[in-house]
């Protein structure tokens, strides 16, 4: 797992790239994005499978700004590995991961 971050000169986003390895979701078919700039939806944000089995997804989020997220695959809830920061939810009664646009 792991994520990029670029500032966009032209506009106030960021634009950041989510990267998951095959091995972190073992023959998982698909894999999405889902956090609070989403409405925690689990269809909005779709990553896109590669030949290599490599999970990735683009997104612009509005800078100056705290998301929580975390991947959604086989049904199960996964933290980023490399996320800015860790936050807890009362709601699932476990981290988010945390990024800080």
């Amino acid at each position: 797992m792991s994520m990029k971050k670029e500032y966009l000169k032209d506009k106030p986003v960021c634009r950041v790239t989510f990267f998951l390895l095959p091995h972190t979701v073992a023959n998982a078919p698909s894999v999405a994005v889902a956090g609070d700039f989403n409405g925690w939806n689990q269809t909005a944000h779709i990553m896109k499978k590669g030949k290599d089995g490599t999970f990735t997804l683009t997104i612009d989020l509005p800078i100056n700004k705290e998301y929580q997220f975390k991947y959604v695959a086989h049904g199960n809830w996964y933290n980023e590995e490399d996320a800015d920061a860790y936050a807890y939810s009362s709601f699932s009664n476990c981290d988010n991961s945390v990024i800080d646009a």
